[in-house]
């Protein structure tokens, strides 16, 4: 059913299955997506059902999943053919995904369009961001995404009230949407007063259409389907056919696949079937006469269509993508697959990709990434389809070696195929990817999404295929397949089979002729337009924004109440706590009964949570600000090296091949994260998720990895190679390069936020890299030394989650004795955990002196923007409900910094970081054809609020503060995740367990005089210079004109390059300073940097 899509983040696979290659999203995270898979079901016949309350909806079957708490239910309209499934399952989060399998022989990109178009009105509201704002009222959100086979809206409430409120409005908006030609002009494409092309869809093609990984799919998709196959196409739409589009070929797309026939309505969460099925049939009553009968001819997309030959032959061919930095190309192998609703040959495939690249460990990564240093890993997922598409694609490849990567790849592959496989490591396998499903089915609705619209789209539509989801047999099967079964399958799919290679080569040359020569296009068109021309055409799309922009009476957004809190079902955890986590404070509860009667004599602090789970989550909370400053940087190594290095044991030594399968036989997952997770980035968590039976496996593993590792100097090599090997596509980030000039900036060397970034590893691991080789000794003393600093007993918090009431944790307390015993547990005091604000430089704590720093950098042609100024220190602090109030007024979609900002062009997007205890106050602008207007534009905005031009709406404000509720349902949207935030309430900030509570309380009592004053007191000095600093890193071309805007504005500016903010935290290089080592940072930005992994900066959607 589901498998893995990533190497790197098997537990995270679900999250990314399904989608059929490049997916489009509409808000915030629009832009080009991973390359994604899915799985499905095999046939076999079910019986009709009995009717739902509603006889126009047939109940076509219901059933319960036997590996998690969840029960599906399947409708469908006797009228309109519409399907309707729920999946239910507990807690306070209701997600809608409405899915309409769209297919297109062209690259115009109407699918794209729709997903736009459709939120600009309905045949009953003409109001742009009606949606959005009755979301935003109901504790909800909306967004959507095209794939390549279907569109997919999401509607995304706590609470089913707020749901049931919105889903009327929302599914007319699918069906009977306006598509107006002013909508079509702002949204689609237009050419603007001076000539350029612009639009909301089309800037966002603009964004990725010469991008390797677009130019590389487009390709691969050319050489594996011919014209009259849909899955050829670029559904986001090429920008030359974008700005040929009619709104009629818009409308004409949307009557032929916007049906209810052709869509299904998939819900996941807690839903009343009666409540919805009457929504639903007023729905379809209300539009009966806007959509075709049932008995109208129809074709379904993709089933009903032509399908691809077979491969005749093998085909490599090389193409060029434009990028200054030509050191590093990429590359994409394809084969097609078996038929994605073969559910055990599609397990199988799933399985078998798992064997090959799943870990350090499989063939393909052992071989060529450990050993022969060719690639910096094997990206592998497929795609789900009648004819399923399997990928491979090396990265961190040499742009001379590509060539011979590819062939060393197929070889490599026809090697395995030729030997006996390790059996006993494929059914480990087996096992690991069925415990990983059950794990997923618990812990992500999007397991039910991903799986329900694969099998809409490619499945049954009677039901017998999405039966299959009612329990995990195939992998009962596949156990017993024998070595010849596997590489029959190997064979005949992958090793024996032809496929289509793309190898992308960069180019400096590329880059520059396609900016030359889009600016020749946009000079000759301003020559023809001439000065009326252009004038027309501004007048033109002013025009079409008038029409857009009619504003929605406060009157017709209060008939939709607000629902009341207590619509909202919270995950309820019971805290228990042992040895020093006792100190904290203990409840009265049964949990805690339980944990008393078990107890141990040792005080190492452990936090039991207790949940309705199958599974035992452990998090080991290691701080590091006892960590020497000079050792900050080893941990980027210390912490990919500690899970995959040798051990100590009985017999002598385990290579490190044998750890890491032996670890993936007695764990679901197990990983070592940054302690941001947990609200506490000066940390890092080693994290097990287990069966209850290997909970004390699990906690000798802990053990065993943090006294009985080896720290390696072959291992350490490779994980420093590793990492130097993707160094250039994080510098070429300019969201995250801005982050950590920020950074570095405002805190101190000490803080691992600063000892992590790309910019020191950078320069630390390419010196650390020769000293390993000059004197190993003196590096491996380092590691060890850290390793003491690390694991003491006052360093060590644990969080376990199970479900303990029902005797699902076996010796609770008792079972972390071993590593009591280990760390040597004599102490009764524990470090405290560190104040963000304490690590803070001078300049952090009293922004203004630095003023803007501009950084320009070749890899990307926008600007982004970080402006900092003081802010709050405790969670305390009184000023904390009417700040989060204003901050989420303001971000509110279709509210003033949408409008302001991104409704005027001039980003992307701009937000507040929410940081309530850091002692900093953020304001961030996101691709921005200049950074310093949207700054602008937002302090004009506010401004306007707080001197009261502009009034508050009251819509508004009650849409904040049902912002801040969804954003609590988030934080507990699943059994595991409502007990981690149980401990960072606890542990990590030391507040009342009904912190959260009281605080939703104190939002609903903040006045408008309460959000002016804090916008004036906080918010303001965002945007006042002498009181904030900026950091901008934008194109070169931009670097003049942001340095006389910021000058006028009245700030002080620099210009630095990234080489600037690097840091060797003392450690020399073996052979005294390079020649051209810094020399080279400079000059060329782009070649040098680090991986962009989990804990070099802090992510957006951390914040």
């Amino acid at each position: 059913m589901i498998g893995q899509a990533s190497v790197r983040a098997p537990i995270l696979a679900i999250i990314v299955a399904i989608f059929a290659a490049v997916v489009f999203y509409r808000e915030e995270d629009e832009g080009i997506g991973n390359y994604l898979q899915a799985f499905l079901l095999k046939n076999f016949q079910i019986k009709m059902g009995s009717q739902g309350p509603n006889v126009r909806f047939r109940k076509i079957q219901s059933f319960q999943t036997d590996y998690a708490y969840t029960t599906i239910t399947q409708y469908e309209s006797e009228r309109s053919g519409m399907q309707v499934i729920v999946a239910d399952r507990k807690g306070p989060k209701v997600n809608g995904y409405f899915t309409l399998a769209t297919e297109i022989f062209d690259d115009s990109g109407a699918p794209h369009t729709l997903e736009h178009l459709v939120f600009m009105g309905s045949k009953s509201y003409h109001y742009k961001g009606l949606l959005d704002k009755l979301a935003s009222r109901a504790y909800g959100s909306t967004n959507a995404w095209t794939a390549t086979d279907h569109t997919a809206y999401t509607l995304e409430t706590a609470g089913w009230e707020g749901f049931a409120q919105i889903l009327p409005v929302y599914l007319e908006h699918l069906i009977v949407p306006t598509i107006t030609d002013a909508a079509c002009l702002t949204e689609v494409h237009h050419i603007n007063g001076e000539g350029n092309d612009a639009g909301v869809v089309y800037s966002e093609m603009q964004g990725v259409q010469y991008t390797s990984t677009e130019l590389m799919d487009i390709k691969a998709r050319r050489l594996l389907y011919p014209e009259n196959v849909g899955f050829r196409y670029e559904t986001g739409g090429m920008m030359e056919a974008l700005r040929v589009l009619t709104p009629e070929r818009i409308r004409s797309f949307h009557r032929a696949m916007y049906q209810p026939r052709n869509m299904c309505v998939i819900i996941v969460g807690e839903v009343d079937h009666g409540n919805l099925l009457t929504i639903l049939d007023q729905f379809e009553e209300s539009v009966k006469d806007d959509i075709p009968p049932l008995n109208a001819p129809f074709k379904r997309p993709w089933i009903e269509s032509a399908q691809p030959p077979p491969l005749k032959e093998t085909i490599v061919e090389t193409i060029e993508f434009p990028e200054e930095d030509e050191s590093t190309g990429d590359m994409v192998v394809a084969f097609f697959g078996p038929n994605c609703t073969d559910n055990v040959e599609a397990t199988a495939l799933n399985v078998l990709l798992t064997y090959l690249c799943g870990s350090s460990v499989a063939v393909l990564e052992n071989v060529m990434v450990e050993k022969e240093e060719l690639a910096s890993s094997i990206g592998y997922w497929w795609d789900a389809r009648p004819n399923s598409v399997i990928w491979f694609q090396p990265s961190g490849v040499a742009t001379e070696k590509l060539a011979f990567v590819e062939e060393r790849l197929i070889s490599l592959l026809k090697e395995v195929a030729s030997k006996p496989l390790d059996m006993t490591y494929m059914n480990e396998c087996i096992q690991r990817e069925k415990r990983q499903v059950k794990a997923q089915a618990e812990e992500s609705e999007q397991f039910y999404s991903n799986n329900i619209i694969t099998d809409y789209l490619f499945g049954s539509r009677d039901g017998s295929t999405l039966k299959d989801l009612a329990n995990l047999s195939e992998y009962d099967h596949l156990e017993k397949w024998s070595d010849s079964q596997w590489r029959s399958f190997l064979k005949k799919w992958i090793s024996d089979a032809h496929h289509i290679s793309v190898l992308g080569k960069p180019s400096l040359e590329l880059a520059t002729k396609l900016k030359e020569d889009d600016e020749a296009r946009i000079q000759k068109r301003k020559q023809e337009l001439g000065a009326e021309g252009l004038e027309k055409l501004a007048k033109k799309l002013e025009e079409a924004k008038k029409q857009n922009e009619v504003e929605i009476p406060a009157s017709l957004l209060e008939k939709w109440q607000v629902p009341p809190v207590e619509s909202i079902h919270f995950i309820e955890s019971q805290t228990a706590r042992s040895g020093l986590a006792r100190k904290l404070g203990v409840y009265e509860n049964s949990t805690q009964k339980i944990i008393d009667n078990v107890s141990s004599p040792s005080p190492l602090f452990v936090q039991f949570e207790d949940v309705r789970t199958n599974f035992v989550h452990i998090a080991v909370h290691v701080g590091t600000s006892k960590v020497p400053v000079e050792y900050k940087p080893l941990l980027s190594i210390f912490s990919d090296n500690f899970f995959n290095t040798p051990i100590r044991c009985d017999n002598g030594f385990l290579p490190f091949e044998q750890v890491v399968m032996r670890l993936e036989r007695d764990t679901v997952s197990y990983s070592l994260d940054s302690g941001s997770k947990f609200g506490d980035s000066e940390s890092f968590l080693v994290r097990l998720q287990v069966e209850p039976q290997k909970y004390a496996t699990a906690v000798e593993w802990i053990r065993t990895m943090m006294f009985d590792s080896i720290f390696d100097v072959t291992r350490l090599k490779a994980g420093i190679a590793k990492q130097l090997a993707d160094v250039p596509e994080t510098k070429r980030d300019g969201r995250v390069m801005t982050s950590e000039v920020e950074i570095a900036i405002h805190n101190e060397p000490s803080s691992l936020l600063v000892a992590k970034r790309t910019l020191v590893k950078a320069v630390y691991l390419r010196r650390l890299k020769k000293l390993l080789e000059k004197d190993p000794d003196a590096v491996l003393s380092r590691f060890e030394e850290l390793r003491k600093f690390l694991f003491t007993p006052d360093n060590i918090r644990v969080l376990v989650t199970a479900d303990i009431s029902n005797s699902k944790l076996p010796d609770p307390v008792k079972t972390w004795d071993v590593l009591s015993k280990s760390l040597n547990m004599d102490t009764q005091t524990i470090n405290p955990i560190v104040k963000p604000y304490t690590l803070l430089n001078e300049e952090g704590r009293n922004p203004g002196s630095v003023g803007a720093t501009i950084v320009p950098m070749r890899a990307i042609d926008s600007s982004y923007s970080i402006s900092s100024a003081k802010g709050l220190t405790s969670f305390a602090d009184p000023a904390i409900p009417a700040l989060l109030v204003a901050m989420q007024y303001l971000e509110t979609v279709e509210g003033t910094l949408w409008n302001a900002i991104r409704g005027n062009g001039l980003a992307y997007g701009a937000y507040f970081a929410k940081e309530l205890d850091g002692g900093y106050l953020h304001f961030k602008v996101y691709r921005s054809p200049l950074a310093s207007k949207a700054i602008a534009a937002a302090r004009d905005a506010i401004t306007a609020l707080v001197n009261g031009t502009v009034a508050f709406e009251k819509p508004m404000i009650e849409g904040a503060i049902s912002q801040l509720v969804m954003a609590l349902a988030d934080e507990q949207a699943t059994m595991s995740t409502a007990a981690v935030q149980n401990y960072i309430i606890g542990a990590v900030r030391g507040l009342e367990r009904d912190y959260n509570i009281k605080m939703l309380a104190k939002v609903r009592t903040v006045s408008v005089e309460d959000i002016k004053q804090i916008m004036k007191t906080w918010l303001l000095p965002l945007f006042e210079p002498g009181k904030s600093n900026v950091v901008v890193c934008c194109a070169h071309a931009m670097t003049e004109k942001l340095e006389k805007e910021f000058q006028a504005m009245g700030y002080k500016t620099q210009i630095k390059q990234l080489s600037d903010f690097s840091n060797d935290y003392g450690l020399e290089s073996p052979d005294g300073e390079e020649n051209g080592e810094n020399g080279e940072e400079e000059e060329s930005e782009d070649e040098e940097g680090s991986e962009g992994s989990e804990g070099s900066y802090e992510s957006e959607e951390d914040e």
